[in-house]
């Protein structure tokens, strides 16, 4: 499959997610993430898909794109205390979102992804940028790959604070999801944790984790 219908498919996953009953049930309570309600949890989620649009609305970016790593290499959250400056923002990004309830958020989100499958797939991959990460860019391609790791990653962690089990995702896009996740836990752990975690359990690190 292409990385366009990788990306459609596993936000048509979230997208059934957000029409859990659970979610509504539990929309005002503590979500299984450090200061995150499941309300500002579900937006920030839910942004992953609403904020694609507008990218592609947007000026295209004057600079060439880094790579994944080199982006993962810059980005402020990666490391940062729950209470450094970005990490709020995202969190009131989340709540913020969420305001209109659950219903509002998932219609939203539907329509969102009504208007990107009738343009992704006729996009030209180019140069990208989500505004708070700072002044570089991504390719189309590559965004694509961060929009559905953390899709994946929080579509359990929304499942979990609800108590319903995690979705299950197109297995192509978790690929893309684990081959980008285990080339940063490489980088950060180093080659003989990565190796013994996946191969000797007598001997595997107790984190190999990519952040």
């Amino acid at each position: 499959m292409s990385r366009r219908t990788d990306f459609l498919d596993t936000a048509r996953v979230a997208a059934a997610l957000l029409r859990d009953p659970a979610l509504a049930r539990d929309w005002e309570k503590p979500s299984a993430l450090p200061e995150f309600s499941v309300a500002g949890l579900a937006g920030h989620f839910a942004y992953q898909v609403l904020a694609l649009p507008a990218i592609l609305d947007g000026p295209i970016p004057p600079e060439l794109p880094v790579s994944l790593l080199e982006h993962y290499s810059r980005v402020e959250w990666v490391g940062a205390d729950l209470d450094h400056d970005l990490n709020v923002r995202i969190r009131d990004s989340g709540e913020q979102a969420a305001t209109e309830g659950p219903a509002a958020l998932a219609d939203q989100v539907d329509a969102a992804i009504a208007d990107l499958a009738g343009r992704l797939p006729g996009t030209p991959d180019r140069p990208v940028r989500i505004p708070f990460w700072g002044p570089w860019s991504l390719s189309l391609e590559d965004l694509l790959v961060t929009r559905m790791m953390e899709l994946t990653v929080h579509a359990d962690d929304l499942a979990v604070s609800i108590g319903v089990p995690t979705p299950e995702f197109p297995v192509s896009a978790v690929e893309s999801v684990l081959d980008l996740l285990s080339r940063l836990a490489l980088r950060r752990r180093g080659a003989p944790a990565m190796l013994r975690a996946l191969t000797r359990a007598e001997r595997a690190p107790g984190d190999i984790t990519a952040f």
